[in-house]
């Protein structure tokens, strides 16, 4: 039977960071695919390799530089997961959920998680930035959930409430912070499915009829941990590429385009992202 990752794996893991930083993390980032140049504006940050630190789970895809950079960015002192690791990569839903329990176990409140997305919405295009406000959860909703296994009680009840996995406040706070900058973020569902592989014609038709507005292969694991932790959410997924359900023939999805996309990005985003951390 598959076990979620144990109290004492927690623990070893945060006494392990705690021992390796001078700074208090209370802010949480994750960044996605191609968006690892974020972490770069941290000025004098510790750095942890991921395959450093016990029982954390290591990022092999492309485009996840898999350290944690800890350190001050505008004020607030912050975690930030240069990459993260995912459920094709081999991992258990209860492995990806340690990073986010360890986060909550050194004392972040708060969390801002970006990924990688292709879009559903025929309104969005490859470059925007959509908040997410909402979730479809295809892995969890057939079984594979990192909170299955014993309840930690002391860190969350056995049955979470998901009425707004993605804090309201923070989505107004980011809306508010992009008009000022003067560009517009999108809103949506995000689609979480298993991947490795990019979707079908016909997978894509179903999302869509389903409301998904963008579909990853990232972020709800970890979401679904931090709730049941109490820690706010605020998601944001970066439009790489339009998914088509009717594809013009020969149409082909390679991660290098997500990656290429992404990168071009970054400048918005990380914009975005100083500015809510000198808001928070």
């Amino acid at each position: 039977m598959e076990m979620g990752a144990s109290s004492k794996d927690i623990s070893s893991a945060t006494a392990n960071i705690r021992e390796r930083t001078r700074y208090r993390p209370v802010v949480g980032l994750v960044l996605g695919s191609g968006l690892s140049g974020l972490a770069d504006a941290v000025p004098d940050p510790d750095l942890i390799p991921y395959d450093t630190i016990p029982h954390w789970p290591v990022s092999t895809a492309p485009g996840h530089t898999g350290r944690l950079v800890i350190g001050r960015l505008e004020g607030q002192e912050v975690l930030i997961m240069q990459g993260r690791a995912h459920f094709y990569e081999g991992y258990s839903t209860s492995q990806l959920a340690i990073p986010v329990r360890v986060m909550h176990a050194l004392g972040i409140r708060t969390l801002l998680l970006t990924n990688a997305a292709g879009g559903l919405n025929p309104t969005f295009q490859a470059g925007d930035l959509m908040l997410i406000s909402d979730h479809l959860n295809f892995p969890g909703m057939a079984g594979h959930n990192p909170l299955r296994g014993p309840n930690l009680d002391d860190i969350g009840p056995r049955f979470p409430d998901m009425t707004a996995p993605y804090d309201p406040a923070l989505r107004q706070l980011a809306h508010e912070v992009a008009v000022e900058l003067g560009f517009t973020l999108k809103k949506g569902i995000y689609a979480y499915v298993a991947g490795p592989n990019y979707e079908t014609p016909a997978e894509l038709r179903f999302l869509r009829t389903a409301g998904a507005d963008a579909v990853g292969m990232s972020t709800v694991p970890s979401v679904l941990v931090a709730r049941h932790a109490g820690i706010r959410v605020l998601g944001i997924s970066t439009i790489t590429n339009l998914a088509h359900p009717d594809p013009p023939a020969g149409t082909e999805l390679t991660h290098a385009e997500v990656l290429a996309v992404g990168a071009q990005v970054v400048p918005r985003l990380t914009s975005l992202i100083h500015a809510l951390l000198r808001r928070l």
